[in-house]
């Protein structure tokens, strides 16, 4: 499924955050939004998955205006798992995955079969098969992550809208989880602070500052050294991947001028 952002302006007390921001991403794609701390790439993506009105412009998913349409449609189309991870869920592991079922079923209707075998499967590709009966409050931030990760899973989208999904987890886990949403073949946006990370896993990338889009374009084109000193102050030396061959990078502070 396609997403389409288009000249997206974003106040929030009369405060402008976005100032008329456009992105587009085809089906299967997946496509980085990156930027330093406070440019605004969370606020778009509020914005995107309909917690957050624009002032101006609009956001289309398959071809249809998001906030035209129902809380129900939204969550059948767009999955969701972001920074702030609630921690009061009195719920478990389980439980929590089991929500991601919900937009699939009527009111009065019980999970099946399907759903139940589709949760155990979400929670295995994550490695959290042996945590059903924890209770989720109880986990570690990178548990709790990857329930949430899970949950989305089961909840089959057509888009998946990942705030900084590597946020808590290890290396290892950091890996996996890309590895996974590479793997699904989903139209995906996502926030990444690891540059290296977004080189490896995104198709395209959109790089913001001071709730602008600055650059855009494939890791190759847009990591250049002059817009990494511009953007994210620091010093840079590209180099290969030696199994993957994307672009790799070096960081080391900027040279000051004695």
């Amino acid at each position: 499924m396609n997403l389409e952002v288009e000249s997206v302006t974003i106040e929030i007390q009369s405060q402008r955050i976005i100032e008329n921001v456009s992105l587009r991403i085809s089906t299967g794609q997946i496509v980085g939004l990156v930027g330093p701390n406070g440019s605004g790439k969370s606020t778009l993506l509020r914005t995107v998955y309909r917690l957050l009105k624009p002032k101006s412009g609009y956001v289309r998913l398959g071809g249809d205006d998001v906030w035209k349409l129902s809380a129900r449609e939204s969550a059948l189309r767009s999955g969701v798992v972001v920074q702030e991870t609630p921690s009061e869920f009195q719920f478990t592991v389980r439980e929590v995955v089991q929500m991601g079922r919900i937009p699939h079923k009527s009111v009065l209707s019980f999970d099946d079969t399907h759903d139940s075998e589709l949760v155990s499967e979400s929670l295995r590709r994550v490695e959290m098969a042996g945590f059903e009966e924890r209770l989720f409050s109880t986990l570690s931030g990178g548990e709790k992550q990857r329930v949430l990760i899970a949950r989305v899973l089961a909840q089959q989208p057509q888009l998946l809208i990942l705030d900084e999904p590597t946020n808590h987890l290890d290396i290892h886990h950091q890996l996996e989880i890309l590895e996974l949403v590479r793997s699904l073949g989903i139209t995906t946006l996502i926030t990444l602070h690891d540059l290296n990370l977004a080189s490896m896993y995104c198709h395209y990338l959109y790089i913001m500052q001071g709730g602008q889009l600055v650059a855009e374009g494939s890791p190759e084109t847009t990591l250049s050294r002059a817009l990494i000193q511009q953007v994210f102050r620091v010093d840079v030396v590209h180099m290969r991947h030696p199994v993957r061959e994307c672009l790799q990078l070096i960081f080391m502070p900027l040279p000051v001028d004695l």
